[in-house]
């Protein structure tokens, strides 16, 4: 029989080795995560639902607004109602479509990163699967583009707020030596568009406008659009980071699909 302390050491070398073994297989799956996926699809979770909810809210708020102060009759904006409201339908889509499309660049992150840890591994790419990042690599580069549309067209709002909220500031800072009295700066939202010429009032001056600025729903929906434009641009970031990830990922797989590629990089 063994003595006592010959089992106490053999009993704690295969402890350490255990442990050992167990830290090495931490260290494993530590390396095998897709930092850069990962850190784009939070980004672009975070963007997409900033740019969905303040959107979704502010627009509301936007259709408050232009029916309380600078058109009275309904049939002047019909159409900028049902336009509002079709975006609101679209921002739910464009919520789940990301919410779907972010999960699965971030499983083929996993894929790929784990492909390349295996360096001394015989892993072998198909022409499916090849196929299938290449196609996520373009359709990434599509959305990239479409996604700098949608940050443009998200400024747009906040310039014209934009515009109301200075006009306001203007008049609470008029001194009583000009001539310019409070009457005369008008912001009229008929020169963007929005509206018909022959909507009324279809602008709001001195203290109506003063009063506009000073409501609730101007003030969430000037910073709700604000947020909402600062969601579109990171999940514009996103997209960036995901175009390269997605390359670096097609190209390193098109690589180890090479019967004559060297795996010790």
């Amino acid at each position: 029989m063994k003595p006592a302390m010959e089992t106490a050491a053999e009993e704690t070398t295969e402890q350490s080795q255990e442990k050992k073994g167990c830290f090495e297989c931490c260290i494993k799956c530590l390396g095998g995560v897709p930092y850069a996926s990962l850190v784009a699809t939070i980004l672009c979770f975070s963007g997409v639902a900033l740019f969905c909810g303040c959107g979704h809210v502010a627009l509301t708020g936007t259709v408050a607004i232009l029916e309380q102060h600078f058109s009275s009759n309904p049939s002047d904006h019909v159409l900028l109602t049902e336009v509002i409201q079709l975006m609101q339908y679209v921002i739910y889509g464009i919520a789940s479509f990301f919410f779907l499309y972010g999960i699965i660049l971030l499983a083929e992150g996993f894929y790929t990163t784990s492909a390349v840890k295996e360096l001394h591994s015989e892993f072998k790419t198909t022409a499916c699967g090849r196929c299938i990042s290449g196609m996520f690599v373009f359709l990434t580069y599509i959305l990239g583009v479409a996604w700098l549309g949608v940050f443009g067209f998200s400024a747009i709002p906040v310039f014209m707020f934009y515009n109301m909220w200075s006009s306001c500031e203007v008049i609470k800072a008029l001194p009583t030596n000009l001539t310019t009295t409070a009457d005369q700066i008008c912001v009229d939202i008929r020169q963007f568009g929005i509206i018909p010429w022959n909507a009324l009032p279809g602008k709001a001056c001195g203290q109506a406008l003063e009063q506009i600025c000073n409501s609730n729903e101007f003030y969430m929906s000037y910073h709700l659009f604000i947020v909402a434009c600062a969601g579109a641009g990171a999940t514009v970031i996103a997209l960036l980071i995901y175009m390269m990830a997605t390359t670096y990922n097609f190209a390193v797989l098109k690589f180890k699909s090479r019967e004559d590629c060297c795996t010790k990089f």
